[in-house]
């Protein structure tokens, strides 16, 4: 990660209190490759530039302030996109954590803005007082707080990094296109490795957990434990989790729009269900009645547990929303679960 730092430093600025250093507005393949891990997860939250003030270009005391999170991908983006702009680029200690989701946490903030401003003395770098903040930080600062904290007003840029060469053109001035925020297929599926990578552990648990399960069960039954029969039915135990896991993590979010209600739990165990009747009707083997009723609880419960995980990442609902939807819906499937596993064991021995 250092050195993926220092090759995005093409030199140093001399302002009349500090020496600021100056940024390439070209991503080199670590940048890329840094991205790219980061996306799946590794060292995400080490994926960090050190907070401060930066130069884009050649920028003078009448220059844009732009103001960006620490999150290397976020910053990253908004100097990919300043090519042939002088600009200053303030950057926050969001502690690694993108712009939309540092202004929920309260990190990308008035009081950081400020505490920012004083520390790079931008006031004698810069004579005007108006900085440009991205407007999917809007939820965590209060301009007039800001405004007397600080002596600088602020302006919300576009919502995506994009357009702010033509929101600087255009007069710092944004367009309805510019403040619209979409949420395409691909913005939801790029969502998901993160998703994928957090899942391994607790999947290999639970598949772990399975195969003791049935060794133990093999062994009170008095049945002779073959390791190649063994894992061939553990797999073959596997598939229909594995199916709720795809449906939570995947394609809820790839068919979000699509999926009947407003809450995600409900999307995850629609979807849930779906599975786990397609995969009772169509297995070769029929399980027992214990079972079933254990795959009928279990797995739509873990479709929409997962489902629930993507509230934070999504535009379709708030904080607040989140947090009500948590407090139902988690007892709920923390009882669905209990119960499966009941029968799960019951229909095991």
């Amino acid at each position: 990660m250092l050195s993926g730092r220092r090759a995005m430093i093409i030199g140093r600025m001399e302002t009349a209190v500090s020496s600021v250093p100056m940024v390439s507005t070209r991503l080199s393949r670590q940048d890329i490759l840094g991205s790219w891990k980061a996306r799946w997860g590794y060292k995400r939250m080490h994926y960090t530039v050190p907070p401060g003030l930066y130069a884009v270009g050649n920028p003078t005391h009448t220059s844009p302030v732009m103001v960006s999170a620490n999150y290397k991908m976020s910053f990253d983006r908004l100097r990919k996109n300043l090519t042939g702009v002088n600009a200053w680029v303030l950057v926050l200690d969001t502690r690694g954590i993108n712009v939309w989701c540092a202004a929920g946490k309260g990190t990308f903030c008035a009081e950081e803005i400020a505490h920012r401003i004083e520390k790079t003395h931008l006031k004698e770098i810069v004579t005007h007082r108006t900085l440009i903040l991205p407007q999917l930080s809007a939820p965590g600062v209060a301009v007039h707080q800001l405004f007397r904290l600080s002596g600088f007003r602020a302006l919300y840029g576009p919502v995506r990094a994009e357009d702010i060469q033509a929101y600087l053109a255009n007069g710092k001035k944004a367009t309805e296109e510019m403040r619209t925020v979409y949420f395409t297929l691909r913005d939801r599926l790029v969502l998901v490795p993160m998703e994928v990578v957090n899942l391994l552990r607790p999947v290999i648990a639970g598949l772990a957990a399975l195969g003791v399960l049935k060794i133990f069960g093999a062994s009170i039954r008095g049945e002779e434990v073959i390791p190649v029969q063994m894992l061939r039915g553990i797999f073959t135990t596997a598939i229909p989790y594995l199916g709720a896991v795809a449906m939570g993590a995947v394609l809820v979010p790839a068919l979000l729009p699509y999926l009947p209600g407003r809450s995600f739990a409900w999307k995850g165990w629609f979807l849930g269900v779906l599975w786990t009747v397609a995969y009772l009707l169509f297995t070769n083997q029929l399980p027992g009645r214990s079972d079933m009723a254990a795959l009928l609880l279990i797995l739509p419960a873990i479709s929409s547990y997962l489902a629930l995980n993507f509230t934070g990442a999504s535009t379709y609902t708030s904080l607040s929303g989140v947090m009500k939807e948590i407090r139902m819906a988690k007892p709920l499937l923390i009882s669905c679960v209990s119960l499966g596993v009941v029968f799960l064991v019951r229909g095991m021995f």
